[in-house]
């Protein structure tokens, strides 16, 4: 049952923490890293501080333990100096008492050279931390500028993401349809395209009549010009406009090919003024 309750509880944390990722702004995630980083930076550097400290602290111990062993022994000298006088000047009182007293100066001449011996090897395991400790902040400090100098360039790359994202939702505002009352760029470009179309395609309709009427005319003239030719070339042959036909055929083939010429030339003179009809009209 707590194995159970345990897992139901790992499973939760694990959802309600995965939720809150994907709710979270990934630039006050960053600058909470950042804040952590800065203060893990700031309890290293006191640490190192505190190493640092205690080296310095044996190194004084050890310069003054050195100072007074220095006069420590110079006073056992001394007192050894004025018992060997008094010795010789038979004064034994006063050679014993300045013997004890250099012997009391060789005993803390002694204990000053173990306690300097102690502090010697205290102040190189210091030293060795100090430089420890040093290289650690040196170490911590390049993460945490290089943590920063990251931060401006994942910063940098949020807003170009968040400005990505704001031009695709314009853009897909743009290509597709907003809601059911407002029509998208797509549909009004359709709607303006098909109108356009169909004005170009009623104004070649309209077009129409006018080019037909032109080429009808053209046409006529052509044939004006046609038979004036015709006939200047047989001027100029001696012939009459009726001659090849009453040569050629009988009465009645000759009276029907001047019924034809003049159903022709009817038909002509007629289809002038309808063209030009028209294409008054058409203008």
């Amino acid at each position: 049952m707590f194995k159970t309750l345990k897992r139901m509880w790992r499973y939760m944390s694990a959802s309600l923490s995965t939720r809150f990722n994907e709710k979270a702004d990934p630039k006050i995630q960053l600058e909470q890293a950042i804040v952590e980083a800065q203060e893990q930076h700031r309890k290293l550097t006191e640490q190192a501080a505190n190493v640092i400290a205690n080296h310095k602290q044996t190194e004084i111990k050890l310069n003054r333990a050195m100072e007074e062993l220095e006069k420590t022994t110079a006073s056992a000298r001394q007192a050894v100096i004025m018992a060997d006088d008094a010795a010789k000047k038979g004064d034994t009182v006063r050679a014993t008492e300045l013997t004890k007293a250099a012997e009391a100066f060789a005993n803390r001449l002694v204990a000053k050279e173990e306690e300097i011996t102690s502090l010697k090897a205290l102040s190189l395991q210091s030293a060795e931390a100090a430089a420890a400790a040093r290289q650690a902040v040196s170490t911590n400090s390049a993460a945490l500028q290089n943590k920063l100098t990251e931060r401006q360039k994942l910063l940098s790359q949020l807003d170009q993401a968040k400005m990505q994202e704001q031009m695709n939702t314009a853009m897909v505002s743009l290509s597709e349809s907003v809601g059911q009352d407002v029509p998208s760029l797509e549909e009004v470009r359709n709607k303006i395209e098909a109108r356009y179309a169909k004005a170009l395609g009623m104004s070649e309709l309209k077009g129409l009549p006018l080019e037909a009427g032109m080429i009808e005319v053209n046409q006529a003239q052509m044939e004006l010009e046609a038979r004036s030719k015709l006939d200047e070339i047989r001027s100029q042959l001696g012939l009459g406009s009726g001659e090849p036909a009453s040569l050629t055929a009988g009465p009645e083939a000759t009276a029907g090919a001047l019924g034809a010429g003049e159903s022709s030339s009817d038909s002509s003179e007629d289809a002038l003024p309808s063209t030009a009809e028209a294409a008054t009209e058409g203008s």
